[in-house]
């Protein structure tokens, strides 16, 4: 499955993507090389935005499982207990937010139970000791490096030093993901600081050509 291929890696987020050429995108995104595609699910509660469902979450699947791709769904909601049931089928890998509900630890065991892998996404004002308590529950860490809700924002200037800290505390067996203003000037520093999947939303598809785009990230992923 894709989503145990050699990191580091770009996730094109399709939060950013023409809705009516989307078919088109990935499939060109694919042929590119791109094999996790990230998709943003938000409920205007949990963060001020409302984007997509399941149903365009199995589009997505549709469009990039034959090409060898994946999906990681981040569910930015509040209570996302009642969504995992909906979002598994079309999912490789899910995260749910730890400021979200305050039973995480539960939602990891079944996030895993549904047959995905397990995530824990932190938003920028989230203690590293909060993810540390988690560490043998996660297979993955989704480290915030904007506060959620739109794409386009800012890179946070302390994140780096945040990523080095979570790669510290975690195994090396779970990976470290950073989401948020990620582009040329930045992905680098991610990089740097241990991240080894790292989401782009408006870096490529606000692109005049997103491939063009998302090949010059990868070659800066290395």
């Amino acid at each position: 499955m894709a989503i145990s291929d050699p990191v580091p890696a770009v996730l094109p987020s399709v939060m950013s993507a023409d809705m009516l050429a989307l078919g088109a995108q990935l499939d060109a995104l694919c042929h590119a090389g791109a094999r996790v595609f990230h998709v943003d699910v938000m409920d205007g509660h949990f963060v001020p935005n409302l984007t997509v469902g399941p149903d365009f979450t199995a589009a997505v699947a549709r469009a990039v499982r034959p090409h060898g791709g994946a999906v990681d769904v981040h569910l930015m909601v509040e209570r996302p207990g009642p969504l995992l049931e909906l979002f598994a089928p079309y999912a490789d890998a899910i995260s749910v937010h730890a400021e979200s509900d305050p039973h995480v630890h539960r939602l990891l065991g079944e996030i895993r139970r549904l047959g995905c892998r397990a995530g824990l996404a932190v938003n920028p004002g989230t203690p590293v000791a909060a993810v540390a308590e988690l560490a043998e529950e996660l297979d993955y860490v989704n480290c915030m490096s904007v506060n959620p809700g739109f794409a386009g924002q800012s890179f946070i200037a302390t994140t780096p030093a945040k990523l080095a800290r979570l790669r510290d505390a975690l195994p090396d067996r779970v990976l470290l993901e950073v989401d948020g203003g990620i582009g040329p000037a930045t992905l680098p520093q991610a990089r740097d600081a241990g991240a080894q999947w790292l989401v782009s939303a408006s870096a490529i598809f606000g692109q005049p050509d997103p491939v063009a785009a998302y090949t010059a990230l990868a070659a800066l992923a290395g």
